[in-house]
């Protein structure tokens, strides 16, 4: 059986080179097996980086993803506290 492999983190200084490396014409399958890299890492530093120039997903949304999030957010949030009043207004029922 195959072991898994031990998860890595990077810094950004780490990614910006692979990135670097790979903007200036080293191939992607070179960066990816000399750097032990996975290849979707790497394409997803590729295009993040070469889009914003931050590795960061947070940095790489635009103001409509953002927007959702935040009324993803909110919404569980009147969700928990909608549930909590029905809960409320069984007891006082019973009373």
């Amino acid at each position: 059986m195959e072991e898994r492999r031990k998860r890595r983190t990077f810094d950004d200084d780490f990614k910006k080179k692979m990135v670097d490396l790979f903007n200036a014409g080293k191939p992607r399958a070179e960066i990816v097996r000399e750097y032990e890299l996975t290849a979707s890492v790497l394409d997803r530093w590729i295009t993040r980086i070469n889009k914003t120039g931050s590795s960061k997903e947070a940095d790489n949304r635009s103001d409509l993803e953002n927007e959702l999030l935040k009324l993803k957010k909110q919404n569980r949030q009147l969700q928990i506290e909608n549930d909590i009043l029905k809960q409320a207004a069984l007891i006082f029922a019973q009373k």
